[in-house]
């Protein structure tokens, strides 16, 4: 019997307690200097990885799998999202794919709660005021807000992240509304006191902040488009702490700009890492870096699903995070 290691390779730089646990149960290639790689390095590793372990920020496109050896059994991402991912290209070579669910919910949730607080209140601008010293102290007009307490919440997208949100807006005074695939069961409507819309259109126009929660699928691509946000009331503001493929960009740009909506918070973008300058000059747009699941505990757990994931591959078992086609 072999007792030969399986070559992991990682794309990125992990938590050092996961590298080091790595580097104890394989023979385990790490990314010290957490540099993006490019496709030549990804269509190199596949050639030679057993498991391969990427990133969102790795493009792992029909090219890179067919390029894949024989070897090559699984790919196992580090992240939730797996739209980077071309799973058909995958399930064609009989290369399995998990990704790490679950335990990003509570810190995803808490982001997007900072930002539909951060918007409306304009936290950002009234920071950059203090820092740059043009803050001349109190006026009773001076960074006038909306307050969020009795205002209409759309969350577009209930899942495990959008029932978070939910429950901590809920807290906070608004009126919970959600559009979803699938209606959530009658117990949770009641908890959270939720309102179904079954048109996201309708939800839309009635709404005065918006949330988007929901993955990045070829049917959710530019979900928000150019007429969808004509349909939100001047003052709204809208929340994206999903995958910024989701909005068209351009077009939420242009309504940023002629004041169509009040304002944005993003965590995430079209064609990050890169931002469009126009969209970086606007005092009604709180831009974070895609940092909406940066814990310490969250980036450890993450770490943790990928082991649990490469060893129970490796035993032969069905991993508990595999990727079906229902996903897509």
């Amino acid at each position: 019997m072999s007792t030969k290691k399986p070559l992991v390779i990682v794309t990125r730089k992990l938590p050092e307690i996961i590298e080091t646990r790595m580097m104890e149960l394989y023979d385990c290639r790490l990314n010290l200097d957490d540099h993006a790689w490019s496709q030549d390095e990804l269509l190199a590793a596949v050639k030679e990885a057993d498991v391969l372990v990427p990133t969102v920020t790795d493009r792992i496109d029909r090219q890179i799998i067919e390029a894949a050896g024989p070897q090559l059994k699984l790919i196992a991402s580090f992240g939730t999202g797996v739209d980077h991912i071309d799973f058909q290209a995958c399930k064609a070579k009989g290369i399995m794919v998990t990704n790490t669910p679950d335990v990003l919910t509570e810190d995803t949730a808490d982001m997007t709660m900072a930002l539909i607080l951060a918007v409306p209140r304009r936290l950002a601008e009234g920071e950059r005021l203090v820092r740059t010293g043009k803050w001349q102290g109190w006026s009773p007009t001076g960074m006038l807000g909306h307050r969020i307490w009795g205002k209409r919440l759309g969350i577009i997208g209930m899942g495990r992240i959008g029932t978070a949100v939910a429950r901590r807006a809920k807290g906070f005074g608004l009126s919970i509304h959600y559009h979803n695939r699938n209606r959530v069961h009658e117990g949770l409507e009641e908890e959270l006191e939720a309102t179904y819309w079954s048109s996201l259109d309708q939800m839309i126009a009635h709404m005065d902040i918006l949330s988007i929660n929901c993955p990045h699928t070829p049917a959710t691509y530019h979900l928000l488009n150019s007429r969808r946000l004509g349909l939100m009331k001047p003052h709204a503001y809208i929340v994206n702490t999903s995958r910024g493929e989701v909005i068209d960009e351009t077009a939420l740009l242009k309504a940023l700009q002629n004041r169509d909506i009040a304002g944005a918070g993003l965590d995430v973008f079209e064609s990050e890492p890169k931002i469009n300058p126009k969209l970086l000059k606007l005092e009604n747009a709180v831009l974070l870096p895609h940092m909406g699941s940066a814990t310490i505990e969250g980036r450890v757990a993450m770490g943790e699903k990928v082991i649990i994931n490469i060893r129970t591959v490796m035993d032969g078992h069905n991993p508990p995070d595999r990727v079906i086609d229902m996903m897509f």
